[in-house]
């Protein structure tokens, strides 16, 4: 079954509650939250006060990407009953195979991510201790970009890695997905969609989610 995270970093902060629930209202799945701190990505977004500040305001879990650097510091503070997953930046972590550990000694699931030009092998020695692998398909940083269509061979080769090693992580991808090209990323095989303005830019925020989901499932 594929999964829509729908990214609240396009979201209107000024109705930030109001903005989930219509989400959820549309059957999403995650709430994805993008924290960028200014040196990782040229951006600043929020941190985890905000994200807490979402806890009971719908029963969608939380999906937390952290594009940071030294995210050991700060994993502790995402941990809230709500957080399903915690991602970690490859190009970040000096020691990843620690980080992942310390993701997991939480209780939360252990995610990884790779930035549109790192390459695959570059995870190979913890394809076994993860329980997401998130592809990247802008440079990231900033929301509304383009999709760079190149990253969905990565995608596929994923899923030919999962099949063959008997392995169970989830792909997931970031990066300018819209209902015009959707389906060719589920089509990749890719398990959790992550978009933003294409959901928090739209006037009918829960049927836009009602749609992304419907052209995914297609496939």
């Amino acid at each position: 079954m594929v999964q829509l995270a729908p990214s609240i970093l396009s979201a209107d902060f000024s109705r930030l509650g109001e903005d989930v629930r219509k989400i959820e209202e549309g059957g999403a799945h995650l709430i994805h939250v993008d924290v960028m701190d200014g040196h990782f990505v040229p951006n600043i977004s929020f941190g985890a006060v905000v994200m807490k500040s979402l806890a009971g305001k719908s029963g969608l879990p939380f999906d937390v990407h952290l594009m940071i650097e030294n995210p050991d510091a700060y994993l502790e503070e995402f941990v809230t009953p709500q957080t399903e997953y915690i991602t970690v930046h490859q190009e970040a972590c000096t020691h990843l195979h620690r980080t992942l550990q310390h993701i997991r000694s939480t209780g939360v699931k252990a995610g990884v991510s790779i930035n549109p030009a790192t390459p695959l092998c570059m995870l190979e020695e913890v394809l076994e201790d993860v329980d997401l692998i998130l592809i990247m398909s802008v440079n990231p940083g900033f929301g509304g970009q383009k999709m760079i269509p190149s990253v969905l061979h990565k995608i596929e080769q994923l899923v030919e890695i999962r099949e063959e090693r008997g392995l169970k992580f989830q792909i997931e991808i970031d990066g300018g997905v819209k209902t015009d090209n959707i389906a060719q990323v589920r089509a990749a095989g890719t398990d959790i969609i992550v978009a933003g303005s294409a959901v928090f830019g739209a006037e009918d925020i829960p049927g836009r989610v009602r749609e992304l989901i419907s052209i995914a499932e297609a496939e």
